[in-house]
């Protein structure tokens, strides 16, 4: 859709000759713009609920901060995962209103603190980490929650090795409308927190362990196996995917119940 058409949309919803969800869904499948080595898609956010995400892995300070510059011309939550520390200083040069989280590997825009809004239908996410080799992992899910407008908190450091740990935060953990639980070695921590909660539990294995664990998959395969039932799981070490997951779960609850 050009300009032109663009424009005559606009005036067709003004004029009411067109409804504003007809006119919604007409816009929702653009635009596309393209760069050097990327195609941007700037009307993702409206189609799925979660804005185009650079994976900055093996893409160079310069190509992530090209990237982000466009698409920060179209929405203020902008995000890229998976960013080096040294990648991370370079963007922020570049881009003065750009923040890096070490412990996460992101860049975000500034984040907001939803803490204290209620946001969103399912309220108040928990990201829980099981030890503190898993913290990458789960703030990977906090930045991205937060980033995505949703009440979150944090909870890390409380696996089995030491369940009076998890337990003396119950108060915390009952507050929660879902949780995101952040485990390595065996990955027993979802299937615990199973037993104790009626929420939604999203599990992500991480890559912690030694060489039996293989790289996590030993984690993957506990969870999948898990007794507990409500447990969903994702990709190893995809703080990411888990926190997009929750937020869909939280908006399609808002969208329901109206927030309630």
């Amino acid at each position: 859709m050009d300009e032109k058409k663009m424009q005559e949309l606009l005036v067709k919803v003004s004029c009411g000759a067109c409804t504003v969800a007809d006119a919604l869904a007409e816009l929702k499948n653009f635009p596309a713009e393209m760069l050097l080595g990327a195609h941007l898609d700037h009307h993702r956010y409206l189609r799925t609920g979660v804005p185009e995400v650079v994976y900055g892995e093996n893409k160079t300070a310069g190509q992530i901060a090209d990237i982000l510059k466009k698409l920060l011309r179209f929405s203020p939550a902008v995000m890229a995962t998976r960013v080096s520390q040294e990648k991370g200083a370079a963007v922020c040069l570049e881009i003065p209103d750009i923040v890096y989280h070490e412990a996460a590997r992101m860049l975000t825009a500034p984040l907001e603190d939803k803490r204290q809004d209620g946001v969103g239908g399912a309220g108040l996410v928990l990201v829980l980490a099981a030890g503190t080799s898993d913290i990458p992992v789960a703030e990977e899910a906090f930045v991205t929650l937060r980033c995505l407008g949703n009440e979150v908190e944090r909870l890390y450091d409380v696996g089995v090795a030491g369940i009076h740990r998890l337990l003396s935060r119950r108060d915390l953990i009952d507050q929660a409308g879902m949780l995101i639980v952040v485990a390595g070695m065996e990955g027993a921590l979802p299937s615990v927190i199973g037993g104790l909660v009626d929420k939604p539990i999203i599990a992500v294995p991480t890559s912690v362990g030694y060489g039996t664990g293989l790289g996590g998959i030993a984690a993957l395969l506990g969870m999948l196996n898990s007794c507990a039932p409500g447990i969903a799981v994702v990709n190893i070490d995809n703080g990411f995917g888990a926190a997009c997951m929750a937020a869909r779960i939280s908006r399609q609850i808002s969208a329901r119940f109206g927030g309630e």
